[in-house]
């Protein structure tokens, strides 16, 4: 995607875009995290709706994930209660499968667990409105479903419970937060008519972004400008000394927030002591996060082990469960390397020839916007690839490494993600005991 500069700047591009989605979907929710993104989204949304449509509502979604900082739950609570009689409103406080990165031994862990209710981080919110498994009428809802198949079906939900009729949830992902959500708008040929910040979700439910292009400057600038109101978590990472770049608004447990866990600790102690005992790793990511015992920069290996020989090594102190998903991943990429081949820039492979690698080029790569080569490694894979310089995306025995040991389960690190295989076998699992759950 060609970054183009427009004559609007991104406050009148918003409005352009929100009057499309008025005019071209009939239901439209707002996906409100609590995070800044998307609280202003939702001002944004409602000042339009209020002035050129102030007969139609709009939903306001909240999936709530029980571990989080007070003052975020105030400012959730304090915009629920200002909106709740000028939109639709669903705060959704049920079980779901959210994935740690804390623990060797567990992939994922439960908020609103019904079974672990004498450790909930915080009590359950009793206002109307807060959906629960004493209150839920989310027919499209599966016991401890995963939490984003939860929040698709939602939406497909929301379409049904709302006439049937086209229905999009708005987001507030920018392009700018990271390369990943970036590329996620590159592809305009699976947009809504061309458009590369509407997705399609299911039949007739949509996820659009229109904040796509807006910068942090330009999201704190609006909040200003407007005196909107927002979540003072913010202003607590600004005093903690935070970049903008790490003030994220997310679950402690996950890739993302672990390395920021002891911030729980100073900032809001009483969450901290609640955290310790519910998820299990979360003092030792606290302790050891930002250190090689979980990954974190240089990780040296044992004297006397190559990378394979850590890896297998690691391996085997695994439970059978985790160790059969690793060695999964582990033989899927490596017959890929050594099969299909990667997309790799020319100059990689120059790079790759020149320090004596065993390599072959193999067509061009499908994958990749721009064409690349595809190249296969001919022998054994690498122990490690310090020597190339130019990419880290090139397998080695030293990446399989630092999964395990970043208890990076899904092997993101290697470029994985989770198959729809993977979420279906999970809700198969939890359906199967779901009964069991609730014998006492």
């Amino acid at each position: 995607m060609v970054r183009e500069y427009m004559e609007q700047n991104v406050y009148e591009a918003l409005q352009d875009r929100l009057h499309y989605l008025f005019e071209e979907f009939d239901n439209i929710y707002v996906s409100f995290s609590g995070g800044k993104d998307s609280g202003l989204l939702l001002n944004l949304v409602l000042d339009y709706q209020k002035r050129y449509w102030p007969r139609r509502k709009v939903g306001v979604f909240h999936q709530d994930f029980e571990a989080q900082y007070t003052v975020t739950t105030e400012y959730v609570e304090r915009t629920f209660e200002r909106i709740k009689k000028e939109v639709h409103p669903y705060w959704v406080c049920l079980p779901m499968a959210t994935r740690t990165a804390l623990s060797s031994y567990e992939m994922y862990w439960y908020p609103w667990d019904d079974t672990k209710k004498d450790i909930w981080v915080r009590k359950m919110p009793d206002e109307d409105y807060v959906i629960n498994l004493e209150n839920n009428p989310i027919s499209t809802y599966h016991y401890k479903m995963h939490q984003e198949d939860l929040a698709r079906q939602f939406g497909r939900w929301y379409r049904m419970s709302h006439g049937n009729r086209k229905t999009v949830c708005l987001l507030g992902m920018r392009a700018d937060e990271s390369l990943q959500r970036y590329n996620g708008f590159v592809n305009k040929k699976y947009g809504y008519e061309g458009n590369c910040w509407i997705t399609k979700q299911f039949k007739d439910v949509w996820c659009a972004s229109p904040l796509y292009d807006w910068s942090s400057a330009d999201v704190w600038h609006a909040n200003y400008l407007f005196n909107y109101d927002y979540n003072h978590l913010y202003d607590l990472y600004y005093m903690a000394g935070l970049k903008v770049s790490q003030m994220r608004v997310a679950s402690p447990f996950n890739d993302y927030s672990k390395d920021a866990l002891n911030l729980y600790r100073v900032i809001d102690p009483e969450i901290w002591v609640k955290l310790v005992g519910r998820v299990r790793g979360a003092n030792f990511a606290n302790i050891y996060g930002r250190t090689k015992a979980m990954g974190y920069r240089n990780i040296t290996m044992p004297e006397g082990h190559t990378w394979k020989s850590y890896t297998l090594f690691l391996l085997d102190t695994l439970p059978a469960r985790l160790r059969n998903n690793y060695i999964k991943k582990f033989k899927t990429s490596i017959e890929f390397w050594h099969k299909t081949g990667g997309g790799l820039d020319e100059g990689t492979i120059l790079e790759l020839e020149r320090h004596g690698y065993k390599i072959r080029r193999n067509g061009v790569s499908n994958y990749t916007a721009s064409k690349k080569t595809r190249v296969i490694f001919e022998g054994n894979i690498p122990d490690d690839t310090d020597d190339i310089k130019t990419t880290k995306d090139i397998p080695s025995w030293k990446r399989m490494c630092y999964c395990i040991l970043k208890n990076d389960h899904l092997c993101r690190f290697m470029g994985f993600g989770m198959s729809k295989q993977q979420k279906k076998r999970l809700d198969i699992i939890q359906n199967k005991y779901r009964s069991i759950e609730y014998i006492e």
